[in-house]
């Protein structure tokens, strides 16, 4: 009996182990999917995701985001609903302070510009792009400056010659704020000439009507990007004098407008647009982002899309996409300081 009772003991004692042994094994199981280990499961968007475009229907935003919307969509990269929203003013900064409220959400995103640089860096937001979370960059658009038809300017140096003797004899219109992306554009190449950009005429049109004044002749050179100009030059109205590409760009249309480097001017400049999220997203998040606009900028789907706007491509992921902001961010500061619109320190 005594023998049979010691046989139960030890019977008793190795399922307690073997019990033990397989708990560990479980948990370190769990920690390991937890950890994001082989056996994890990924971040997915569990409702609908909403895209800010910080700028009205119809402009550069707007068309960015909805047809990375489109295109997601009907490539099926992303299932989740998806949506814009427009948030109009203050140069992007009413979008930006929208996004910002959303802190810690991995279902908002916005897109942006050069402007999300140099609005805060004049002064008129309270903040900049360190305060949100870069996704990824997705395109390259181009500055364009263009005339009326019936311009005396053939090209861009008989219009620098004039500017170089009176800046202020000559009225440049944008869209955009004083020292944000027209301005700063049209600025950038006009020093490169040899300009005194301090004494540039710079007017904002943000209602819209640049290319009513360049056509009335109450303005003389129209600052904005290339898909807005290329409607006007299509139907003859407009004269483009120089885009800020590397190259000629590809398109029956787009393939006439000369560049700013092979007039002598040794200028470039890329109006970079991208995706951010709110501050303080989950990097799991984060990480499913990067993936799908990854994906989406190497789609058959996108690519037309990027043709049909003469968009360049022009992907980065996070890390890259912060040294380049970075590097934009100082530039930026010097001009902005030189005409005076830089924030004081």
């Amino acid at each position: 009996m005594k023998k049979f009772l010691n046989l139960l003991l030890l019977v008793a004692i190795a399922v307690f182990a073997i019990a033990c042994s397989g708990g560990e094994e479980s948990a370190d199981a769990g920690n390991k999917s937890s950890e994001g280990g082989e056996s994890a499961e990924s971040w997915e968007p569990s409702e609908a995701i909403e895209i800010v475009a910080p700028a009205g229907a119809g402009g550069g935003y707007d068309t960015t985001a909805r047809m990375a919307m489109q295109t997601f969509s009907e490539e099926g990269i992303i299932e989740e609903d998806m949506g814009v929203t427009n948030k109009v003013g203050g140069g992007g900064a009413v979008g930006w302070s929208y996004i910002a409220d959303q802190a810690e959400s991995n279902h908002h995103l916005f897109v942006t510009s050069p402007p999300f640089l140099l609005v805060p860096l004049n002064g008129q937001s309270e903040y900049n792009y360190e305060d949100f979370t870069p996704i990824a960059n997705m395109i390259a658009d181009y500055p364009a400056f263009a005339v009326a038809d019936d311009s005396e300017w053939n090209d861009l140096n008989e219009l620098f010659e004039d500017m170089k003797e009176d800046p202020s004899s000559v009225t440049v219109v944008g869209t955009s704020s004083p020292g944000s992306m027209d301005h700063i554009a049209f600025a950038y190449v006009a020093k490169a000439a040899g300009v005194d950009i301090t004494q540039i005429k710079y007017v904002s049109a943000q209602d819209g009507e640049g290319v009513t004044q360049i056509l009335n002749g109450s303005a003389d050179v129209y600052s904005t990007g290339i898909a807005e100009t290329a409607e006007q030059a299509r139907a003859g109205n407009m004269r483009v004098l120089g885009v800020t590409a590397d190259e000629r760009l590809e398109g029956e249309t787009l393939g006439q407008f000369p560049t700013v480097k092979e007039q002598g001017i040794d200028a470039e400049l890329i109006n970079w647009r991208g995706f951010f999220g709110p501050p303080d997203m989950d990097q799991e998040a984060v990480d499913y982002y990067v993936n799908k606009f990854e994906e989406l900028s190497n789609s058959e789907g996108f690519a037309s899309v990027r043709d049909q706007f003469g968009w360049g491509e022009m992907f980065m992921a996070p890390d890259e996409y912060q040294e380049y902001l970075d590097e934009q961010n100082q530039e930026f500061q010097s001009i902005l300081d030189e005409l005076g619109l830089g924030q004081a320190e």
